[in-house]
């Protein structure tokens, strides 16, 4: 199910263009929640203090499903910086992603059509230049077993980007598993098969499923 999970930005990007003098700075980076977004922008707004604008969009949330969002113009005029921004991130469908256009103004006007192109164009170069991965939620869950059981859920846990974090031995096997979200139905199945009791999941903050530990 890995490759139905949304992309996600795996680190920042940076990227410059130049248009009838007018100097256009992207950066692009991972933001999970709306203050995360914001702290970016402020962080690019102290970067470069003395450009004459810096427009953003963020969309925080699967593209295709249930998303927040939202745009800044920046001084520009109205819907030509930050829907265009926006615009691209949602044609890429990339998720939790805040993208920042820092312009610093060459003394030729480009006009609605002109800055609409150019913001658009700067936001496709950021991205394009952004490494991606699969957003996959983790949890991690407790299972009580037989010793019987502990190979067979091994190998189960191995087909299934699945690993454990700590085991205990004492009368019988509790063993620590972290999972993606999208796979604790299968795994419920299978402790069901097997007989193993499997405590409430607990969220693992900041995993994407496609590491270990």
């Amino acid at each position: 199910m890995a490759d139905t999970a949304p992309l996600v930005p795996a680190g920042p990007a940076r990227a410059e263009t130049l248009v009838r003098k007018s100097r256009f700075i992207a950066h692009a980076e991972r933001a999970e929640t709306r203050g995360e977004a914001f702290a970016v922008v402020d962080r690019l707004t102290a970067e470069f203090p003395d450009a004459r604008h810096h427009c953003w969009a963020y969309l925080v949330g699967d593209p295709e499903g249930a998303a927040s969002a939202a745009v800044s113009d920046a001084g520009e005029p109205s819907g030509t910086a930050g829907r265009p921004i926006l615009g691209v991130i949602q044609h890429k469908g990339i998720a939790d992603v805040v993208v920042v256009v820092v312009r610093y103004f060459g003394g030729i006007k480009l006009g609605a059509g002109g800055l609409t192109r150019a913001y658009a164009g700067a936001t496709e170069q950021v991205l394009s230049a952004l490494e991606l991965t699969r957003h996959r939620p983790c949890s991690r869950v407790r299972l009580h077993m037989g010793f019987a059981v502990e190979q067979p859920l091994r190998h189960w846990a191995s087909g299934h980007d699945a690993w454990p974090c700590s085991v205990d031995y004492g009368e019988g096997v509790v063993m620590e598993l972290v999972l993606p979200d999208d796979e604790l139905e299968a795994l419920s199945a299978f402790c069901g098969a097997q007989g193993v009791r499997m405590e409430a999941p607990a969220t693992v903050p900041g995993t994407d499923g496609e590491g270990r530990g």
